[in-house]
Parts: C-alpha cells; structure tokens; sequence
C-alpha cells in the first residue's frame, strides 16, 4: 500500500546521438597544434638559448645568478662555476644558476 509513492512507469530513454568521429579528430589535432606552437615550442626555445648561454661560460664573464648575485667568472668546470663575488671571496654555484651573462665592466670592482 503506497498511497505516497506513485508507481513510476519505465519509459525507453532516447538513443544517445553520434557525433562525427572526424570533428572529434579534428578538434584534438587543433588543440595539440595550438599546444605545440604556443606552449613547447617556446619553451624549447628558451631551453636550447639557456643551455648555449651556459656552454659559452669562460673565465672573466661577468653573471647574474638566478637567486640575484652578481660575479665574475673564476673557474669553469663542467657542471659547475667558481664566482669571485668580492674580494678574495669565491663561491662555488651550479651552472645551470646562471640566469644572464653581463656586459663586461657591469661590475665594476668586486
């Protein structure tokens, strides 16, 4: 005895409508094409100019780290660079820290 609840009569749902699977295709090969050239592609970009910058260190380049400390290049090694940031004051940093090389005579006297 439901005198609450009426008695709910199934009824046969519509068939879900098919989109063209091409527009499908489409749409994803527009999105990874907007993705690559305004999102990869720069940042590649970007990756290969850093990775020149550091490769050309030498003895006497004036940088700027990328926590902001500026020195002179005293000593290159492979993975990492000795800065002369003051007198008699020499720190040892990571390469890849380098943020700009300077144009020399940017620091005057260190």
């Amino acid at each position: 005895m439901s005198f609450f609840i009426p008695s709910a009569m199934a009824q046969e749902a519509a068939p879900a409508a098919q989109g063209n699977p091409m527009i499908t295709l489409l749409m994803f090969a527009g999105l990874f094409a907007f993705m690559w050239f305004f999102i990869i592609r720069p940042q590649r970009k970007r990756q290969r100019e850093h990775q020149e910058l550091v490769g050309a260190l030498k003895k006497g380049d004036e940088v700027v780290m990328s926590s902001g400390m500026l020195g002179r290049v005293d000593k290159v090694d492979e993975d990492y660079i000795v800065l002369e940031v003051a007198d008699s004051m020499s720190l040892k940093f990571q390469k890849v820290a380098v943020h700009a090389v300077l144009p020399k005579g940017t620091i005057k006297k260190i």
